[in-house]
C-alpha cells in the first residue's frame, strides 16, 4: 500500500499548474526541437538532437513524478481544521529566532513535495517543523541543529484561508 503524501491546497494547485505547463507547453516545444534537430541529418554527431532528447527525458520524468505525487496526495485545507492558535500543517508561523536576536522569520509548514527555502515553505518532516507542530503563540521551542541548540519564540500563528 502506498502512503499518502500531505499537501496544502495551494501546494497541490501549484503542482497541478506545473504539470499542465509541462504537458501543454514544454512537451510540445521539446517534440518540435527534436523534429527540427532530426531534419539536420546525421543524428550521431548532432548535439542539438542529443540535448533535446536529454531535455525530453527530464520533462517526462518530472511529469511522471508529478502525476504519481498528485495521485497519492492527501490535500489538507487549513480552513477545514478547527485549531485556532495552534501550529498545524499549513499554518504560517512567525518566529523570533534565538529569542535574544530581534530578527523575525515567517515559515509555512507544508508537505515535503512543496517545501522551498526560497519561498519560506518548511517541510513538515524538517526538525523545526516537527518541534513547532502542536505548539501555540508565545511558546518557546528548542531545536537541535548541526550548529547546536537553537531557541525560537512563536510570535504569531495564522492560517491562509480560501486562496
Amino acid at each position: 500500500m502506498t502512503q499518502q503524501t500531505p499537501l496544502t491546497k495551494q501546494g497541490a494547485e501549484r503542482l497541478r499548474e506545473e504539470l499542465a505547463r509541462l504537458k501543454k507547453v514544454e512537451r510540445p516545444k521539446i517534440i518540435e526541437a527534436i523534429a527540427e534537430a532530426r531534419a539536420h541529418g546525421d543524428l550521431k554527431e548532432n548535439a542539438e538532437y542529443h540535448a533535446a532528447r536529454e531535455q525530453q527525458g527530464f520533462i517526462e520524468g518530472r511529469i511522471q513524478e508529478l502525476e504519481s505525487s498528485l495521485s497519492h496526495a492527501r490535500v489538507i485545507d487549513v480552513a477545514e481544521l478547527n485549531v485556532e492558535g495552534k501550529v498545524v500543517f499549513g499554518a504560517h508561523v512567525t518566529l523570533l529566532e534565538d529569542v535574544d536576536d530581534a530578527e523575525e522569520i515567517t515559515w509555512q509548514i507544508v508537505g515535503d513535495l512543496e517545501s522551498s527555502i526560497e519561498h519560506r515553505r518548511l517541510a513538515v518532516s524538517a526538525p523545526l517543523a516537527r518541534a513547532l507542530i502542536g505548539r501555540e503563540e508565545g511558546e518557546t521551542v528548542e531545536v537541535k541543529t548541526p550548529n547546536g541548540l537553537r531557541v525560537y519564540e512563536i510570535v504569531e500563528v495564522r492560517y491562509e484561508r480560501g486562496r
